[in-house]
């Protein structure tokens, strides 16, 4: 089905997940796989848009071929590698979804976490962030400067969240179409939604190792 992001100013269905996409090839099969399981046992109507980044893999025809065979999976495909905020934004206008969940591609999120975050959600929140309590990355090159940066943006902000670079997180519609993004921007989104008045809280998430490749956003 097309999108056409112009024309989407009410929701037309309960979830969009928006999954960033850059040289991934080697998880699309099981990300394709383990999404559906998730959202299924869900039981709300769904759709997945993944932003192919501008891979320079097998990315681009794996996602065709799963779009194929998957009538709620639409791709978004970009000509050059724009970042993971532009992919996010592009997702943001396309999505249809009540609430908006982002994921990683890269299965360090758990698919099954997504339940957890609907939940909180569910609860009357605008924001819901993960949490990534027993990260499985390096320490001194991942872990610390992340919780420095985290510790930086609470205090900066006044949105007190021990993981902004969780990129598992689900949006109210309205907050997924009323922010504007460039640069790095979308680790900050729940700081400047909070400016319209939204409600944000954080829940405790898997983190996972990861199992092919390398990361490929920083």
């Amino acid at each position: 089905m097309p999108i056409h992001p112009e024309t989407i100013t009410q929701p037309e269905l309960d979830i969009s997940v928006v999954i960033p996409v850059y040289n991934e090839e080697g998880n699309i099969e099981r990300l394709h796989a383990e999404l559906t399981e998730a959202l299924e046992e869900i039981g709300r109507d769904y759709e997945v848009i993944a932003i192919n980044d501008g891979s320079r893999d097998n990315t681009y025809a794996m996602l065709n071929d799963v779009q194929a065979k998957d009538s709620r999976w639409h791709v978004i495909h970009f000509r050059r590698n724009f970042g993971q905020t532009a992919a996010m934004s592009a997702g943001f206008d396309a999505a249809r979804g009540e609430i908006v969940v982002t994921i990683d591609a890269d299965l360090q999120n758990d698919p099954r976490d997504i339940q957890k975050i609907l939940d909180k959600f569910d609860e009357g929140y605008d924001i819901v962030s993960g949490w990534r309590q027993d990260r499985k990355e390096p320490f001194f090159v991942r872990r610390l400067p992340s919780m420095t940066a985290n510790r930086i943006i609470s205090n900066s902000t006044g949105v007190k969240l021990h993981d902004y670079g969780c990129t598992l997180k689900a949006y109210h519609f309205d907050v997924a179409k009323g922010v504007r993004l460039y640069g790095e921007l979308h680790r900050f989104i729940p700081a400047l939604a909070s400016q319209m008045g939204v409600r944000v809280t954080e829940v405790p998430v898997r983190d996972r190792a990861r199992e092919w490749g390398s990361s490929k956003y920083g």
